[in-house]
């Protein structure tokens, strides 16, 4: 696959990105070397090789929700508190 000039234009008008003409012609050719080396893959023979969608045998855990009793009740905390309306702790206005 060849990378043109006008294809790095296009990604970087894409991108929003200005490029100078040299930044261009590094790209061009490092675009190219990075597509070159991927493209080694396909020299492989993958005919007897199932597809890895995992390398670890992972699953998830679950575990069961619980609500646990606390020790303390809803005056005992809003008493800690500096100030409170309406049974609710009463914080400086935030914007």
């Amino acid at each position: 696959m060849d990378i043109k000039r006008e294809d790095i234009k296009h990604l970087a008008e894409l991108s929003e990105f200005s490029l100078s003409d040299k930044e261009i012609d590094a790209l061009q050719g490092d675009l190219q070397g990075i597509i070159g080396y991927i493209s080694q893959l396909d020299e492989l023979n993958t005919e007897n090789v199932e597809p890895t969608y995992q390398v670890f045998e992972m699953e998830n855990v679950w575990r069961e929700d619980e609500i646990l009793p606390q020790e303390a009740d809803r005056e005992a905390l809003l008493a800690l508190t500096k100030e409170t309306k309406d049974n609710q702790i009463k914080v400086p206005k935030v914007l």
